[in-house]
């Protein structure tokens, strides 16, 4: 198996081993790490369709972590991939409306950041060993709602490790939120900023680059590292579903080993589609890549234009783990595009930064012909929720209708009849108000609590054992400070 080494985006002097870029998670430089070479998938597609989602774990992270012995990986991976998932095959597709929904909310926090975030705690705690680090381990992490639920509940209590996490106040669902304040373990700290999630997000990465904060941590005995999708630790396991996903459409008989399927994703960060991107560089059969944004719609700018620009009003939606202007993980992207050319993309970054915008060269647009990118109005995601359930008796979240939305018209501007694969990304259980009120407008006079008996109503789906955890769970954290303040707080909560 060849080995893989990592390279910052920003500079071709900077490389780490797999496990050094899990424990770093952001590049010294601000840049992110990826594999200097994309490894193929050489195995069965036949036999993809035969395997268990751990086997398949196993076989794709493998390529990747090469640093980490077979005996550590499963390991992490058995410890993730187990009972805190409410089905045994970790994710499962439903056919409704002419797709296949990708159902990846089964985990322990009823989105899909599970699927990355129950292993990461072990990945970088194996890391750590690896590299005989003993200093303690600060995951910082800024979230538009799921991954800070998701990083705490994996983080919680592991031995060596603390976890602040920061997020929009007013930004989020009042599940998501009151996810977040009941978080229970020692070492979890959970701060609302008032400001967006982009605000949160470049804040993290400012104190990841203060030298004179690193020093104090040092003198302290312990190092930041990340749980965002900027960890390379966050973005290997998401390959792994897209080539389950496949694996399981060849066990139905939807398509034959070998034939194409198009992967519609609702994307904000970029993380999870960038994901599916890697599958296909791997040898995938993957056709087209669709991009899914909300009103906050930057992404569907970059694709038909080549130009991204953040200058723009931050929209408050119904799908707020998308309300974001600078999708991190697009740097990775924007990389490879420029043919791994560091300079230019440390360039593009930094006008950014500094100008708000970028816009790359023709020859870079050609090299982004996988995707195709629409977005969905509020009212348009609103409406596809009501579509699916009538015609299908299928409910799905509003993240979920987005792609759902811009699939369909997808299909209708194209004529493209490739079987698809639509990631839902988070069970309706976490946005009650707006599926419910999309499906029955006259509801919007019930308490959110009454909302779940109603929403268990409609759909006849479990409520979920995280739902039924938050009815009467104490809220245990209350903090909330000024984005400018947000340093601060992490010194004062680390006692350094």
């Amino acid at each position: 198996m060849e080995n893989i080494i990592y390279n910052s985006t920003r500079s071709a002097k900077i490389t780490a081993t797999a496990s050094q870029a899990i424990l770093q998670g952001l590049a010294p430089d601000g840049g992110l790490y990826v594999p200097g070479k994309i490894p193929a998938y050489t195995g069965s597609l036949e036999q993809l369709a035969q395997q268990t989602y751990q086997e398949t774990a196993l076989e794709i992270m493998s390529l990747f972590l090469t640093d980490f012995t077979q005996e550590e990986l499963k390991h992490c991976i058995d410890s993730a991939y187990d009972s805190k998932f409410d089905i045994p095959e970790i994710t499962r597709l439903h056919e409704a409306g002419g797709a296949w929904y990708l159902e990846l909310f089964h985990g322990a926090t009823i989105a899909f950041k599970d699927m990355a975030l129950s292993i990461l705690p072990h990945l970088m705690t194996t890391a750590a060993k690896k590299n005989h680090v003993t200093d303690e381990i600060v995951i910082l992490t800024a979230t538009s709602g799921d991954t800070g639920k998701a990083a705490m509940a994996g983080f919680a209590d592991v031995p060596g490790t603390k976890i602040i996490v920061f997020y929009p106040k007013g930004g989020v669902s009042v599940v998501q939120e009151k996810q977040m304040l009941t978080q229970r373990g020692a070492n979890v700290h959970v701060v609302g900023i008032k400001g967006n999630f982009d605000d949160a997000q470049s804040a993290v990465k400012r104190i990841f680059s203060d030298d004179a904060m690193k020093e104090r941590m040092a003198k302290g005995g312990m190092r930041f590292s990340s749980a965002n999708s900027i960890n390379i630790g966050r973005l290997v396991p998401q390959i792994v579903y897209y080539f389950y996903a496949y694996g399981q459409m060849v066990k139905a008989g939807e398509v034959k080993a070998g034939d194409p399927v198009n992967f519609t994703v609702p994307t904000g960060n970029f993380g999870n589609i960038l994901a599916a991107y890697y599958a296909k560089q791997m040898g995938l059969p993957c056709a087209k890549l669709i991009c899914a944004s909300n009103e906050n719609r930057v992404l569907v700018d970059f694709f038909r234009e080549g130009r991204y620009d953040r200058r723009r009003e931050f929209i408050l939606t119904s799908s707020p783990s998308m309300d974001i202007l600078i999708s991190s993980n697009l740097e990775r992207l924007v990389y490879q595009a420029a043919e791994e050319d560091a300079e230019a993309t440390r360039a593009y970054m930094q006008q950014l930064s500094e100008d708000g915008s970028y816009e790359i060269t023709d020859l870079m647009r050609v090299g982004l012909k996988d995707f195709w990118s629409d977005y969905a109005s509020e009212e348009q995601t609103a409406q596809e929720i009501r579509r699916l359930y009538d015609q299908a008796g299928y409910v799905i979240d509003p993240h979920t209708a987005v792609a759902s939305e811009v699939y369909r018209r997808y299909r209708e501007e194209t004529g493209d009849a490739t079987k698809t694969v639509i990631d839902s990304t988070a069970s309706p259980y976490k946005f009650l108000r707006s599926v419910v009120t999309a499906i029955q407008p006259e509801l919007t006079g019930m308490s959110d609590f009454e909302l779940i008996d109603e929403l268990h109503r409609i759909s006849g789906v479990e409520i979920p054992q995280a739902i039924e955890d938050i009815r009467t769970a104490p809220q245990l954290h209350s903090t909330v400070t000024e984005v400018a303040d947000m340093p601060a707080e992490v010194l004062r909560w680390l006692g350094i």
